[in-house]
């Protein structure tokens, strides 16, 4: 008898959706036919790759109007945002758009009488296991390049966004993807730790917690496998006291509140230069005042439910934590009718009189919870912004650039922002440091880390 796995809506606590897992010889069945599938499909003209992919893109934009009412149901964002089509396409025709290039052969000509080239070759079997916060987006920054480059996929979706996997699949299915090369699959915890100890997969790509992206280091231990890891970030921002005070505040507040927090580059901490620090606070929490905490299927609600209530309860002992130490809470979560103990439900709080011997400035919230400190000058703020073992992003509000480059070659993360955050360019690499990870998606350099080298070096005169 199999197991079921289930997905329990935040929205109401009912079983939105439940699904058998595969057991192991399913398994072996689903890796065969990618394997079989990888060798026609590496040899399946790049252009006529990338138009697959950018067909089943098409597929997506078509059910996007059943998507976000499921969005909803299954992690809890209100429909009022439309879903993830946006960056969905923004990623994927990116892709396609400099597929060609950064797959290209490197020629070597210095040197008369031989012929010497690089290709990238596919890595073969790219298993994706992916995260319920952005569960499109996540999955796509690996599945659209990992295919367009020769490789199969198998798709193992967070079990909080079962369906997600399942509309994937129905895209790629209406796209004509030949059968074998994306494969959606429901396994257990233990179920894939076997699979991923088997030796049969090339390459993992996992976004999650920094607990999930041990237990998948260890399981492919002896493996060889190559792997890709985004975890766990505390990703921070600098107000210096040249910033545009109230487009920082706009953005900032949505930067922390945008998906109940459930951002992987949200912004989790703030530090304000001291001479802009009390307008900013009080910009800041008037704004957060005016959230709506409701049902994220009512077209009002500009606040959803978070995924769980075990990670609602998380932030609320965050919070507890801080005031307890000494902390200011701004905010009355009793102002929001919809913010009950022990639901997912919960209110956004901003914190002042906070430090970094409070867990809330240094752990991972991943919820509605942010808090602000003064700092008197550039050099503290760096300090504060580096005192994490996290390092996804970190975004810098300033009138000058060239202030802000001095100050971002000093920050230890992937990417710094300047004047933006919460946002992922497709140009640009997305890749992390310390506890936030290894490896990198996005831009050409996400072509690369999905192929692996291999040189031709061929005497042409003897």
């Amino acid at each position: 008898m199999s197991d079921i796995v289930k997905l329990v809506s935040p929205v109401d606590g009912s079983v939105y959706a439940e699904r058998p897992a595969l057991n192991e010889a399913a398994v072996e069945q689903v890796v065969s036919a990618a394997r079989t599938a990888q060798i026609a499909w590496a040899a399946t003209p790049l252009a006529e790759r990338v138009a697959l992919c950018l067909k089943a893109l098409e597929a997506l934009k078509a059910i996007n109007g059943d998507v976000v009412p499921e969005l909803a149901w299954q992690m809890g964002r209100p429909i009022r945002y439309g879903g993830e089509l946006g960056g969905t396409i923004e990623r994927t025709e990116y892709c396609a758009r400099i597929a060609e290039e950064a797959l290209a052969d490197i020629e070597r000509t210095d040197r008369p009488g031989f012929k010497r080239y690089l290709k990238r070759v596919p890595l073969g079997i790219v298993m994706v296991i992916a995260p319920w916060n952005y569960p499109f987006m996540t999955a796509i920054n690996t599945i659209m390049p990992a295919l367009m480059a020769g490789n199969v996929i198998i798709l193992k979706h967070a079990a909080q966004t079962l369906l997600v996997g399942e509309r994937l699949a129905q895209a790629f299915e209406t796209a004509g993807l030949p059968k074998g090369v994306f494969q959606n699959i429901v396994l257990t915890h233990s179920g894939t730790e076997k699979l991923l100890g088997s030796g049969l997969i090339d390459h993992v790509n996992f976004t999650g917690s920094v607990g999930g992206g041990k237990a998948i280091e260890k399981a492919l231990a002896g493996t060889f496998a190559t792997l890709g890891l985004e975890l766990g970030g505390k990703d921070p921002a600098y107000v210096r006291a040249d910033a545009d005070l109230d487009y920082a505040v706009a953005n900032l507040v949505d930067g922390a509140f945008y998906n109940a927090g459930q951002c992987c580059c949200g912004i989790e901490r703030v530090y304000v230069h001291e001479s802009l620090y009390d307008r900013f606070v009080d910009g800041f929490v008037d704004l957060t005042k005016q959230y709506k905490l409701g049902n994220p299927l009512d077209e009002a609600t500009t606040l959803g439910p978070m995924a769980q209530a075990r990670f609602a309860s998380w932030v609320r002992e965050q919070t507890e934590e801080a005031l307890r130490k000494g902390a200011k809470a701004h905010i009355d979560m009793s102002a929001f009718e919809m913010n009950k103990e022990g639901t997912p439900y919960l209110a956004p709080q901003v914190l002042t009189n906070v430090n970094h011997q409070m867990s809330v400035m240094r752990e991972e919230s991943f919820g509605p919870v942010v808090g602000i400190m003064k700092v008197k000058d550039d050099a503290e703020a760096l300090q504060l912004m580096n005192d994490s073992p996290y390092g996804l992003t970190a975004s810098l509000w300033t009138e000058d650039p060239n202030e802000a480059a001095k100050i971002a070659d000093q920050i230890e993360t992937g990417t710094v922002f300047m004047n933006r955050c919460d946002y992922l360019d497709p140009a640009l690499v997305w890749t992390g440091v310390k506890d936030t990870g290894k490896g990198a998606a996005l831009s050409e350099i996400g072509f690369h880390n999905l192929t692996r080298p291999k040189s031709y070096h061929f005497r042409l005169e003897h």
